[in-house]
């Protein structure tokens, strides 16, 4: 699904969908961000639920110096304004905080267009290797297309380890690669420990055991066979090699072994290691018949004059032969050019979202009313979100004027 056409039309669609929404949105919250002069206006805070006040003695002219270095130390930047019975000093921090929510559209952004890059441009496919054997194309999954590798994967050995259970415990692969006929690489691989090499991942995920090669059998060997009449219930044994013709008894024709089998099966039955000859009666068609070295009576369901058996021991077939098992290695092999770009997409989207719900644009006031000999102090607060940590924010600034107008009294 993800590399069909209708999935990568919805991707783009989705990519232009919120990049167009996020600009629409963009162009005033930029204005808020850097704005040509800041402003303030005083009816927004003296409306404002994030406020305290206090009242203080001291002069006006004084107290509008003590805030504004206090607003320029614990806020930011300030801007006095006079006021009919007083002043107005304001400052705000964390502007650029508005862009959080625009960071995230930006990682999702990044995340369709690498998922968009990899799906376009990458491979996902799969090739089994057997021992001691090499390739340079994959198939690639759910096709039956063929992906020529820029390098070759040569498969120097496998090994398996099994539970008490029979389940396989382990497997693992030691691989080569071959880079224009030159051996580049050499690493072992188990499941989720890949190989890498010029972008290009490769997976150990499967493995299955090989037939076992045909044991050469002697020429010269000869085999035992016992024949059985059925009209006269008589037993002859007699000698024979491999494309050798035999005359049978009681003029029943003639029989030869044409080959051997170390593995045969029969329908659903697992015969092993079996001699194929050929019957050929004196009234008759020839026929095939199987010869199984384990059992003895499998001749007896083919209707005929003759019952015919291997009574060699197996081991006299392949005495001196080397029957190990042999495996090949299944490997996933993919290519995705767009993974750095969703790996920055979920970077940048982490980043995101902490500056969008942890961080906020934070406005405050400090407004001063002369009343009498005393002046009212007003301490408000502005926020884009979290209003409830805004006010512990006013709160702790409230506390700190407090003291710094003490000290100036004593």
């Amino acid at each position: 699904m993800y590399h069909s056409w209708w999935f990568q039309i919805l991707l783009v669609m989705l990519t232009v969908n919120i990049t167009v929404c996020s600009i629409q949105s963009l162009s005033k919250t930029w204005k808020i961000i850097f704005p040509a002069q800041p402003s303030f206006r005083l009816k927004r805070f003296q409306k404002s639920v994030n406020r305290e006040e206090f009242v203080n003695e001291g002069a006006l002219e004084q107290l509008r110096k003590e805030y504004e270095l206090f607003l320029n130390q614990q806020v930011g930047p300030s801007i006095v304004e006079r006021t009919k019975k007083g002043f107005c000093v304001f400052a705000e921090k964390l502007r650029w905080t508005r862009l959080g929510v625009y960071t995230v559209h930006l990682s999702v952004l990044l995340l369709l267009i690498g998922g968009l890059i990899g799906s376009l441009f990458g491979f996902d496919g799969s090739v089994n290797i057997a021992e001691g054997e090499s390739a340079n194309k994959i198939w690639i999954r759910n096709s039956h297309v063929k992906y020529e590798l820029p390098f070759a994967i040569r498969c120097d050995d496998f090994d398996v380890t099994f539970y008490d259970t029979g389940a396989p415990k382990e497997f693992r692969s030691t691989l080569t690669l071959l880079d224009q006929g030159k051996e580049v690489l050499t690493e072992n691989i188990i499941v989720n420990d890949p190989l890498r090499y010029k972008g290009i991942n490769i997976f150990q995920s499967s493995y299955g055991q090989l037939p076992p090669e045909a044991p050469k059998i002697d020429p010269d060997l000869e085999v035992s066979l016992n024949l059985l009449s059925r009209e006269s219930g008589m037993q002859y044994q007699l000698k024979a090699k491999i494309g050798q013709v035999l005359e049978l008894p009681e003029g029943k024709g003639g029989f030869i072994l044409k080959e051997f089998q170390p593995a045969l099966e029969f329908g659903n039955m697992k015969l092993g290691e079996t001699f194929i000859g050929m019957l050929t009666p004196s009234q008759g068609e020839p026929t095939k018949i199987m010869l199984p070295v384990k059992y003895a009576r499998f001749d007896t369901m083919r209707k005929g004059a003759l019952v015919i058996s291997i009574i060699n021991d197996a081991k006299d077939f392949h005495a001196g032969h080397d029957h190990k098992v042999r495996y090949y290695t299944g490997l996933q092999v993919n290519h995705d050019p767009g993974v750095r770009i969703v790996y920055a997409g979920f970077i940048i989207m982490i980043i995101g979202c902490y500056i969008t719900f942890f961080i906020s644009h934070q406005q405050v006031c400090i407004e001063v009313i002369k009343t009498g000999k005393r002046n009212r102090v007003i301490v408000s607060g502005i926020t884009n979100k979290n209003k409830l940590g805004m006010q512990t924010r006013i709160e702790k600034l409230t506390q700190r004027l407090k003291r710094v107008s003490k000290q100036e009294e004593s």
